[in-house]
This record gives structure tokens, C-alpha cells and sequence, in this order.
């Protein structure tokens, strides 16, 4: 689908060479001082910004995004790659490297001889096992604690489930405890609360722009 005549990757192979380019000397300044940390608030805001776009199903803007996600990869993965290979560095060719092993490793169904699997369900069932035999057994393996409080309470609770461990849920009145109870419970029974209360206040936000519009000049402050 792409609009050149190149091999597939040759985008990403451009990519890289650009993103090298910036960071190599007599690149860009701001570019050269950047660090894993100081780029930290640019993944989270252009993650966000593709979320939008999603939920607008405007793919011009989902184009748009995923490029600057992709961008925020190949910059922390070149940073990565000025620590030699000794001290843990890696590049952009071990960052892909690692996702192919991982995505075979997770699909013997494909790559290997293992038993067809024929619905998601029966594909989440067999992720959960083979996390599980490459150690992630425990039940919060792979939780991001950095993420959204409802989207980690939701998580916790589909976790708690999903593991078999049941701990006593906060029993206070505070506004936390209460909207923690309902994120966790619902999570608990697959709902996606983060989701729901996102187009809730998009829709609420919506709301309040046309009300904005339609109010008489110099009655909104």
C-alpha cells in the first residue's frame, strides 16, 4: 500500500538513517541532547494523540500519529544504541529482533505444530500459558503502574480474576476509594471503564464547546 515503488521496510530504513542523521553531530542540538527520561512526556503525549485520532476513526490522523509514535521508538532506540552493546545498549535492529522472536514464541500455532487455535478467547488462553512458562506467572507481570488510575484499577481487577487472588478492595467513602471500586469491578468483569468514561467526557466536552457557541457574547468567562 505504499505510494513509492520500494521494497517493503524501505520507509523504516529511511526513517532510521533520518533519525541518525539528527542525533550524529552536526545533526540537530535539541535532538543531541535528549535523553530516555526527558522524552518520557512526548511517548505519553503522542500515544495520547493517536488514542484521539482512533476514537475519531480519522485515518489521515492515525497515519499522522503512528508516525509520531513510531518516532519516539527509533529516537529512544538510537539514544540506546550510543551505550555499547556491554552495558546493555542496543539498536533498533535488537528492539525489531526481540518483537519477531516474541510474536513467534507467542503464536506456536502459526510458526510451529501446536494446536489450532480458532477464537481470540481460546488465543488469550493460550497467551496467559505461555507467559506463564516464560516466567510472567505472577499476577502483576506486565502491569504498567504508570498508567491511567481507571485503566490500572480495571487492570488490577481483570488481573485479580484472571490469577485467582482476591484481596480486600478499599472500604472507605473517600472519591478515590469509590471510583477505585467501581474501575477495579469492572475490570473484574471484562469492562473497559477507562474507555467508557473517555467517551463520556468527550461527549460532555462536546457538549460544553456547542453551549459555549450558542451562549450570547460575553456571558461565558
Amino acid at each position: 500500500m505504499s505510494e513509492t515503488n520500494g521494497l517493503p521496510g524501505d520507509g523504516l530504513r529511511r526513517a532510521v538513517e533520518v533519525m541518525d542523521r539528527l542525533r550524529s553531530p552536526g545533526g540537530c542540538p535539541w535532538d543531541a541532547e535528549q535523553t530516555h527520561a526527558s522524552l518520557g512526556r512526548y511517548l505519553v503525549e503522542e500515544c495520547y494523540e493517536l488514542l484521539q485520532a482512533i476514537e475519531d476513526q480519522d485515518e489521515r490522523a492515525i497515519r499522522e500519529e503512528l508516525g509520531d509514535v513510531l518516532l519516539q521508538v527509533l529516537f529512544h532506540a538510537r539514544i540506546a544504541a550510543e551505550t555499547p552493546s556491554a552495558e546493555g545498549g542496543f539498536d533498533i535492529d535488537d528492539v525489531a529482533g526481540d518483537l519477531a522472536d516474541k510474536l513467534i514464541r507467542r503464536h506456536p500455532h502459526v510458526y510451529a505444530d501446536a494446536e489450532a487455535v480458532d477464537t481470540a478467547a481460546d488465543q488469550q488462553v493460550r497467551w496467559v500459558e505461555l507467559k506463564k512458562a516464560e516466567g510472567r506467572s505472577s499476577v502483576l507481570s506486565g502491569v504498567a503502574l504508570g498508567q491511567p488510575a481507571v485503566a490500572l484499577a480495571a487492570k488490577l481487577g481483570a488481573r485479580s480474576v484472571k490469577y485467582g487472588v482476591q484481596v480486600p478492595l478499599p472500604a472507605g467513602d473517600s472519591m478515590g476509594e469509590q471510583l477505585f471500586r467501581l474501575a477495579y469491578e469492572a475490570g473484574a468483569t471484562g469492562g473497559d471503564p477507562e474507555s467508557e468514561l473517555r467517551a463520556v467526557a468527550r461527549g460532555h466536552a462536546d457538549r460544553l464547546v456547542a453551549a459555549e457557541r450558542s451562549a450570547p457574547t460575553g456571558t461565558t468567562g
